[in-house]
């Protein structure tokens, strides 16, 4: 369980408190304003009503105290630049802010943040692979090289053994896990014969995994 210090409370920031807090993480939410403070009250640790361009308001949430430090603020980029800024000025451990544009992602991470999320585009990269493809169930970049996908088995897959496909030594390709459903099997050996109804989470260089599922 980790203690979290939410700015922002718009969609995302919203969206963001409820599943910290359906990870049992401990919240402290801010917004300036009230409506949206007491909207997520009942689902948080707590909740403030403040100004967080503010240097003595910040000061008195005891930033350095928090495991992480959110910046949701979505509509206000210099409040969000500014309240980057202070807190890290102020102490704080991991300060994570939310960019909309490239340009914001820079300036954010120039003044104080140590990760910037930037959800609308992460959305489009994720939507744009995800749909592009038939046989792609889901994605995650590891890093600007490498990702994990699910992917629906090949027909000519079907009744053949991960031993035999090989695609670690063709592709430098590692099957980690195999799925029926809802059920993850993480026991993945050569003599593992490939079902229709199964995916598989494959990982390895994004650009061997399209070159081997023709992505």
């Amino acid at each position: 369980m980790k203690s979290v210090l939410l700015i922002g409370l718009g969609r995302f920031g919203k969206h963001m408190a409820l599943k910290l807090n359906e990870l049992n993480h401990q919240v402290m939410a801010i917004d300036k304003k009230e409506e949206l403070v007491n909207a997520i009250l009942p689902f948080v640790t707590n909740a403030q009503i403040g100004d967080t361009t503010n240097e003595d308001f910040l000061k008195s949430l005891g930033v350095n105290n928090y495991d992480m430090c959110i910046v949701a603020i979505g509509n206000d980029f210099q409040s969000s630049l500014e309240t980057t800024s202070l807190l890290k000025e102020l102490g704080a451990k991991l300060v994570i802010s939310r960019a909309a544009r490239d340009t914001q992602a820079k300036f954010l991470l120039r003044n104080g943040a140590d990760q910037v999320i930037y959800p609308e585009k992460q959305m489009a990269n994720w939507a744009a692979v995800r749909y592009s493809a038939e046989h792609i169930l889901d994605f995650i970049e590891i890093d600007d090289n490498y990702a994990i996908f699910e992917v629906t088995t090949p027909e000519n897959w079907i009744g053949k053994s991960i031993g035999q496909i090989d695609i670690r030594k063709k592709f430098g390709i590692n099957i980690i896990a195999v799925k029926q459903g809802n059920k993850l099997n993480l026991t993945v050996t050569p003599d593992m014969v490939l079902k229709k109804d199964e995916t598989m989470l494959v990982l390895g260089e994004a650009k061997n995994i399209q070159k081997c599922f023709h992505i």
